[in-house]
């Protein structure tokens, strides 16, 4: 049962220790509760007397709009680079000027800061420069203001206002007419260093524009002539810009003429063609000749009737010969006129051919002269282009010339005042209520780290879960502190007392510790002395018998014994005389209360371990087993003596007591190794001196608490 009672017991401590138990947190601040109070307090007293004794300060402020352009009267663009109105680089630079040394001097030399009681210095090298002469006091004066710069600085603060162009100009000072004269010279020179800057800017660029248009005037001129020079040696004649040469348009012209020309004669060879095949009586100039169609009808009319007299007149007839001659000469018209039209024909398609021939020829020879020029005009192009070159830059330099001549004349500015400072009549720092509350806020924080530093400094075992995480044995109870002036004995007789239930809970839990219920010889025993094993084993003793068992509770510390003070007995004769072989004299004596017996240490042996190791203790207590049903051996501490690991050797339980507050967490793990190592079998813990009332539940043990349920409040 045991085993496995430890077993959950580990389980449960392995789950712990990966938790953060923010209750024990709170209960260490809980229990150092008076120390946090102290450094808080003596924290805020500290604070109090600081702002007391600081001198007071007082702020003046300012506000600025800064705009990201100036104002267009002339649309002309600025000499700075425009601006993103969602870039912040610009109003960066603007905060940053703001704060500048430059800006600082100024208003060191504007308000003659230098000669202000304020800023004023011993006075040890104005007297020195005084005595070398007028020089070197203006050195001295421009280096004692140089000197004030990071001193007016340290009082200066720029606060830009979120999602605007306002920036608001604080200055500190203990003198409240000072500040506000600081903070409006401040926002006055930054103004005018803004104004200045720009001016310097028109200045310097006019100046830069007029050396480069007297420049770029004489390179212009020169280019220009370099140009006329050469078109005038290779006579090339320009008749307009971007128009091509006289050649080139010449040429242009005949390559035009020259598709017409042959254009017609392809139309004039087609003529021809079908001019001169067949009897021409399908040429659509015969076609549309009125003459020939007239002449056709003609004969078509003596045909008709040649045909007709033909039935009755033989061809020969002198009517029929006539006819015939009609015709024939109509037919000898009709060729003729075919002749004439061919000719015509045959004309045009040779003019239209001469003409082709004529055109090609002329062409050929321009485009001689167009390749000549061109190779000549490489040079006059870059000539040319140089010039326009020269001539744009000159044009566009000339223009930004005027427009800044125009710009620098209108002098606006892009930053304004939007409220002066005033002087200020409350102090801005100290602030009491704000130091005290910061005192607070630190104090409190210095108390908690003092108290965890004091908390794990400490070593000492001050919960029962503190005490299982040690020992990883069970604690079988918590014995709370006795209130000041009260003794255990007193404690004891009110069996309604916590400390009576709080031992009563403990004999319960021993009734369970083994198999055969309580064990029948139980160790009482601590690390060190002083922690109280002979209260709690006087206790336990006494509780048990009051079940009705015969309990002997033995005085085992054999160095220091006390039980014999505690029952106001005889100890003559103890445990020390039985293990030394002296059986007759008895030793167990009766004490006023029932089934309770004593048995004291007897005399102080010179070496008790001697007397611990031999077989008397084992045959005693096998002896003392059939006399009483459970012996408690009030035993020596364990630390530094080797008597306590004997008896747990020959004991059958181990009873280890830890006092709150007092047994170091060291002390505890070395007494359970050297118990663990004598083969001891220690069945738990037990903490004593534990305050209930101040901790309680707060360490998980809050079933502690209710010993006191029901008793008298």
């Amino acid at each position: 049962m045991s085993a496995v009672v430890e077993g959950s017991h580990a389980i449960e401590q392995e789950r712990d220790e990966d938790e953060i138990d923010l209750l024990e947190y709170w209960n260490i601040l809980r229990d150092r509760k008076w120390l946090i109070a102290a450094v808080t307090g003596g924290v805020m007293a500290l604070a109090l007397v600081l702002t007391l004794l600081t001198t007071p300060i007082f702020r003046a402020s300012s506000t600025l709009q800064i705009d990201r352009e100036t104002i267009k009267v002339v649309d002309v663009g600025g000499l700075t680079p425009a601006e993103s109105p969602y870039d912040e680089d610009f109003y960066q630079t603007q905060y940053e000027l703001l704060q500048s040394r430059a800006l600082a001097l100024r208003v060191i030399q504007d308000l003659k800061l230098v000669d202000n009681p304020a800023f004023k210095d011993d006075g040890a090298s104005n007297k020195s420069a005084e005595v070398k002469g007028a020089a070197p006091v203006a050195r001295g004066l421009q280096a004692r203001e140089r000197e004030l710069v990071d001193d007016v600085l340290g009082g200066l603060t720029i606060e830009p206002v979120r999602n605007s162009r306002l920036v608001k100009i604080d200055y500190d000072s203990p003198d409240p007419v000072l500040a506000a004269r600081i903070t409006n010279a401040w926002g006055q020179a930054f103004i005018a260093s803004n104004l200045e800057r720009r001016l310097d800017a028109t200045s310097y660029a006019r100046k830069y524009l007029e050396e480069r248009l007297a420049q770029l005037k004489n390179r212009l001129e020169d280019s220009e002539k370099q140009l006329v020079q050469f078109a005038t040696a290779q006579q090339i004649v320009s008749v307009g810009e971007d128009k091509p040469s006289l050649s080139a348009q010449n040429l242009t012209d005949l390559n035009a003429s020259l598709a017409q020309a042959q254009d017609a004669r392809i139309k004039a060879e087609a003529n021809w063609a079908q001019a001169s095949a067949g009897s021409g009586l399908g040429i659509p100039e015969v076609v549309a000749n009125p003459l020939i169609q007239k002449l056709r009808e003609n004969r078509t009319v003596i045909a008709a009737e040649y045909q007709e007299k033909l039935k009755t007149f033989q061809p020969d007839y002198p009517d029929m010969q006539r006819l015939q001659g009609q015709m024939d000469e109509i037919d000898r018209q009709v060729a003729g006129e075919i002749e004439n039209i061919r000719a015509s024909i045959k004309a045009q398609y040779d003019a239209a051919k001469a003409q082709e021939t004529l055109l090609t020829s002329r062409i050929g020879g321009l485009k001689g002269d167009v390749l000549d020029l061109q190779d000549r005009s490489i040079q006059y192009n870059i000539l040319k282009r140089e010039a326009n070159t020269n001539r744009e830059l000159y044009d566009s330099l000339l223009q930004r010339y005027k427009e800044i001549g125009v710009a620098g004349n209108v002098g606006t500015n892009n930053i304004s005042v939007v409220d002066s400072a005033e002087v200020p009549e409350h102090r801005h720092s100290p602030r009491l209520s704000l130091n005290l509350a910061v005192g607070l806020l630190l104090g409190l924080f210095a108390g908690v780290l003092a108290a965890f530093l004091l908390h794990y400094l400490d070593r000492s075992i001050h919960s029962p879960r503190m005490l299982e995480g040690l020992t990883h044995r069970p604690v079988l109870g918590v014995v709370p502190r006795l209130a000041e002036g009260m003794t255990p004995a007193q404690a004891s007789a009110d069996l309604r007392s916590p400390f009576s239930e709080a031992y009563r809970s403990v004999r319960t839990g021993l009734q369970f510790a083994t198999t055969h219920g309580l064990p029948r010889t139980l160790l009482v025993t601590s690390p060190s002395a002083g922690e109280g094993k002979t209260t709690s084993a006087m206790e336990l003793a006494h509780n048990i018998s009051q079940l009705g068992k015969r309990v002997l509770i033995v005085d085992a510390d054999l160095r220091n014994p006390s039980l014999h003070r505690l029952f106001n007995v005889d100890n003559q004769v103890g445990l020390s005389n039985i293990l030394a072989g002296d059986t007759d004299t008895p030793a167990v004596q009766k004490t006023r209360e029932p089934n309770l017996s004593v048995m004291t240490s007897g005399p102080l042996p010179p070496s008790p371990p001697e007397l611990l190791a031999g077989d008397a203790l084992p045959e005693l207590l096998e002896r003392l087993r059939g006399e009483f049903d459970i012996v408690v051996l009030d035993g020596p501490p364990v630390l530094g003596l080797a008597d306590a690991p004997l008896l747990a050797h020959r004991a059958e339980a181990t009873l280890l007591i830890a006092a709150a507050e007092a047994t170091r967490g060291d002390a505890m793990r070395g007494a359970l190794q050297r118990l663990l190592s004598a083969h001891a079998h220690v069945l738990g813990t037990l903490l004593v001196r534990f305050d209930l009332k101040g901790k309680g539940a707060g360490y998980g043990y809050g079933g502690y608490t209710y010993y006191a349920y029901g008793s008298d409040k």
